[in-house]
């Protein structure tokens, strides 16, 4: 076992799928002689050499059209977007393009590549650069969408994403690239489409993505202080989603409060409520709750931005309503 931060865990993740496979290259900016602008890929330029791991111009629509190529003739690319931001320059390859080929070849042609990008907000990075878009993402048919909140689930979900034949875009959430802990020796792979029950809980569930899920956790051991039993579930993926794991929490608990960084309007947490009230309505004993972003540009100074986001506090009051 040894303790990763969440970004030496992405670098862990690719240096073991490349070592795994030749096919597995890396493109990007920045991503070689200088190891990414978040130094979530030092090492490998050296480890694998330049015709591996690559950087490019300034040029999303460029680094997209790349892999998709290479990605048809038979490759298993990773491309870094800096910012998730900017997957809306490129969003026509990825959106009509990556995300469609393999449907309209009737399968013929495969789409194994993975889109990483450095997504969410909290560093005072302004509107433009932090944003948490994994609902664009979600809402493309032929899309995978991951997010970790752990370095371990980092490691298994990336390389599960490697190995994927259908396109992936793994949101790593800036804000926890300093987060650590453990991860197991030797090879890692995890399954997509798994959600991941952190605490259990008999009272309410509490489901939560990436950054939300540290929160999440905090906020349900301030609740068991009052005598409230939280159970908190890491979602992990949202293409596909574990609609079974979630949907077996609320009917246990007979709550749900989501917790999501996104924008209120047509967020994951909405799609996940409407899913638990179709399936399992007469389990509930009051109406599911969402705690949000507003609908609104992310503010640059800091103490606007803090006050955007979901809180610890927000998160332990929401819950305590939604009990009555």
């Amino acid at each position: 076992m040894a303790e990763l931060t969440y970004r030496d865990a992405v670098a862990h993740a690719l240096a073991q799928e490349m070592r795994r496979d030749q096919s597995v290259y890396l493109i990007g900016e920045d991503v070689a002689a200088a190891g990414g602008v978040f130094k979530t890929t030092p090492g490998l330029l050296d480890g694998f050499g330049a015709d591996r791991v690559r950087d490019t111009p300034i040029s999303e629509e460029a680094i997209t059209g790349l892999v998709m190529g290479a990605a048809m003739t038979g490759l298993r690319p990773v491309a870094e977007i800096m910012f998730s931001d900017f997957l809306a320059t490129c969003w026509d390859i990825v959106a009509n393009q990556i995300a469609k080929t393999r449907y309209m070849t009737a399968g013929q042609v495969t789409m194994p590549l993975v889109i990483r990008t450095a997504n969410g907000g909290g560093l005072r990075f302004g509107a433009q650069h932090s944003q948490s878009v994994e609902n664009w993402a979600m809402m493309v048919p032929g899309l995978k969408v991951v997010a970790p909140s752990t370095p371990v689930d980092v490691v298994g979900l990336l390389a599960a994403s490697i190995r994927d034949d259908d396109p992936v875009v793994f949101f790593e959430h800036k804000g926890l690239y300093a987060a650590k802990g453990d991860v197991p020796e030797g090879e890692v792979v995890d399954e997509l489409g798994t959600a991941k029950v952190l605490r259990e809980g008999t009272d309410v569930t509490i489901v939560a993505l990436a950054a939300m899920v540290p929160k999440a956790v905090e906020a349900a051991g301030r609740l068991a202080d009052d005598g409230v039993s939280a159970e908190v579930v890491d979602v992990r993926s949202l293409v596909p989603l574990d609609a079974r794991t979630l949907c077996e929490s609320v009917s246990k608990t007979s709550r749900l409060v989501t917790v999501e960084e996104n924008p209120r309007l047509c967020g994951w947490g909405a799609e996940i409520v409407s899913i638990v009230v179709e399936e399992c309505f007469w389990d509930l004993d009051g109406p599911p709750t969402r705690v949000t972003t507003p609908h609104v540009p992310l503010p640059s100074a800091g103490e606007i931005e803090d006050l955007t986001f979901p809180t610890v506090d927000r998160i332990v009051e929401t819950t305590r309503k939604a009990l009555g």
